[in-house]
């Protein structure tokens, strides 16, 4: 990313002296390649303004010219530029299509206060359907400026016509660069031209073209066109002292009237080497408007650019993974292979690496680096890409351009899992081979603990909250089939997510007796039924008692309920007992509840 610019230019610093307030001419359009430029164009005046009295009939609103390019020059671009005196006339017609001005310059007198405008469109696609052959252009209407009390008649700057700014393709061509500057700028003493950042290495066929207007053939006071102080002249057509003296240079016409599509060879004004030169125009009395200035120079440069494609980042980690692409479109030569690359986040240096191959013309190379932010870049920061820069801001090849070597991403941020609060285990009652019912319905919100996060969902597994499948539906009341277990809770932010995990547990709570029996199989009591009891207290043992304390039956919880019968003692025949209050001891044989459960119960046949 040298500073120099090899070959041609890419901007203009004006040192203007002038009495008429116009538009600076400026850089509108660069081409680089095998192309080269040609003028086409035609006056509306019938004469010239500065030999004949009055102006009444000396206008006339449309005027032709011819496109005779050869058959291997290929159209790239054509550029319609029309003026007049006037505030302006910005609709117009070529071969009959009507055209509406895209870009639009005035010029006003500070003497006179006269106001004199040029207008600009983009007519590629027609001249390209089209091709050689007439043009006309014609409804250019200044017919305002006819009337003598308007000031133009008395001052004899009254005028019309147009150009076509022709950029072709001929394969025959050396590489060159063809750079399109316009505005609108007068002439009325001196207007001084800076082209700075130069560095001519070939100044073969260089050729500087204008699209001047208002020019007068029989005016050459102190006329004069200049580069590095020396006078540019094309005699008999333009003489030294009257530059813009009515004429074509391109067809050899003089009879112009009040414009000038003029193109000088400078190869022997500008040297090898040179790093600025010096355009010099003056007009001691005729008013000059200049609209356009086209150069062309031999050039074999390249031109680095780069584009991001995508910047990649993971969760909980400083390094971030850069795609871009390297480019030399628009360019005379190839990038070579080595070219270097800095990284820059905030303007830091972070990251470097180089090209690997030779990039051809309009050719580009994907490129791929992973960095690794340092602690001093904050979390929230700006990726630069900058080609053909060492590490210090200096390059190492001489490009067309400078100014397009680097691309910025937007402001980014490092990318973090949410925080969340770590939830407490939920206990409930053991309603068999730990089996347990839940409610943890609030846990959704309890666990947040920044409300621009989001809760997903519950998961019986870590893998299924990876993966968002298999979500928990009902919360408020789960059956867990076995305790302990882990439930899982999937958490978001915008772009990463986090897993946390709370227990669930169940407790042997202590058994409900319900101490009536009644065995007529009437489905209601029939048996001596203690909920919570089988598959909770698994080794439980139950002992039931006559009133004098003789034990009449024993169970466990591989026994059925009690249902009246007597098992043991002096009636062992599994008969019914009689009605009557009966008593019973029931160990849990369960740590939490060392003592045995006792009480009475009654039973009824």
């Amino acid at each position: 990313m040298k500073i120099k610019i090899q070959i041609l230019i890419l901007g203009l610093i004006f040192s203007i002296s002038c009495s008429i307030q116009g538009q600076s001419v400026a850089l509108y359009q660069q081409f680089n390649g095998r192309y080269d430029f040609t003028f086409i164009g035609n006056t509306m005046n019938l004469g010239e303004n500065n030999i004949t009295a009055g102006c009444e009939n000396l206008l006339i609103n449309s005027s032709s010219a011819s496109l005779n390019l050869n058959s291997n020059q290929i159209i790239q671009s054509a550029y319609l530029y029309w003026a007049g005196s006037g505030s302006g006339d910005f609709d117009v017609k070529l071969n009959n299509i009507q055209i509406s001005a895209q870009r639009t310059f005035s010029n006003i007198s500070s003497s006179s206060g006269l106001t004199y405008f040029s207008a600009f469109s983009d007519i590629t696609s027609q001249v390209m359907s089209t091709g050689n052959g007439n043009y006309t252009l014609s409804d250019l209407d200044v017919s305002q400026t006819l009337i003598d009390i308007s000031g133009y008649c008395t001052n004899r700057t009254n005028f019309a016509g147009w150009a076509l700014i022709i950029v072709f393709k001929d394969m025959s061509l050396p590489l060159n660069q063809i750079n399109i500057y316009d505005g609108l700028q007068s002439i009325p003493s001196a207007l001084n031209i800076t082209l700075n950042s130069l560095n001519v290495v070939d100044n073969n066929n260089a050729q500087i073209g204008f699209i001047a207007w208002e020019g007068d053939s029989n005016l050459a006071v102190n006329e004069t066109l200049k580069i590095n102080g020396n006078t540019l002249s094309n005699p008999p057509l333009n003489p030294a002292n009257n530059a813009f003296n009515g004429t074509n240079s391109i067809t050899g016409a003089n009879n112009l009237y009040n414009m000038d599509l003029d193109i000088y060879n400078i190869q022997n004004n500008i040297n090898i080497g040179d790093t600025t030169a010096q355009i010099q125009l003056s007009s001691g009395q005729d008013v000059v408007l200049i609209n356009a200035i086209v150069t062309k120079l031999n050039s074999q440069l390249p031109d680095a650019g780069v584009v991001l494609n995508s910047l990649n980042q993971t969760c909980d980690s400083r390094d971030i993974q850069i795609n871009f692409t390297v480019t030399n479109y628009n360019c005379t030569n190839s990038l070579p292979a080595g070219t270097p690359i800095a990284i820059y986040a905030n303007g830091q240096l972070i990251g470097q690496t180089q090209t690997s191959v030779l990039i051809p013309i309009d050719g580009s190379e994907n490129k791929q680096i992973t960095i690794s932010l340092p602690s001093s870049i904050p979390n929230s920061f700006i990726i630069t890409i900058v080609v053909d820069d060492n590490g210090t801001g200096n390059g190492t090849v001489s490009e067309l351009s400078e100014n397009n070597n680097q691309v910025s991403s937007n402001q980014l941020t490092l990318w973090f899992t949410p925080l969340f609060n770590t939830m407490q285990p939920l206990n409930t009652c053991n309603q068999g081979l730990t089996q347990g019912t839940f409610n943890f319905f609030d846990y959704s919100t309890l666990s947040l603990t920044n409300s621009g996060d989001t809760f997903v969902g519950f998961y019986e597994s870590a893998a299924d909250a990876s993966a968002e499948t298999n979500a928990i539906a009902n919360t408020t009341n789960y059956i867990a089939t076995s305790t302990p277990k882990e439930i899982f809770i999937r958490i978001e932010n915008q772009n990463c997510y986090s897993i946390s995990s709370f227990w669930l547990y169940t407790k042997n709570c202590p058994p409900t007796v319900y101490n009536y029996v009644s065995s007529n199989n009437d489905q209601a009591n029939d048996t001596f039924f203690i909920d919570g009891l089988r598959n909770v207290f698994v080794n439980f043992e139950l002992e039931i008692y006559n009133r004098w304390g003789k034990l009449i039956w024993t169970g466990n919880n591989n026994t059925p309920d009690w249902d009246g019968m007597a098992t043991k003692g002096i009636r062992v025949d599994n008969s019914a007992v009689p009605e009557g209050t009966y008593y019973y001891i029931l160990n849990l044989n369960d740590k939490d509840y060392p003592e045995p459960i006792t009480g009475w119960l009654y039973f009824r046949k």
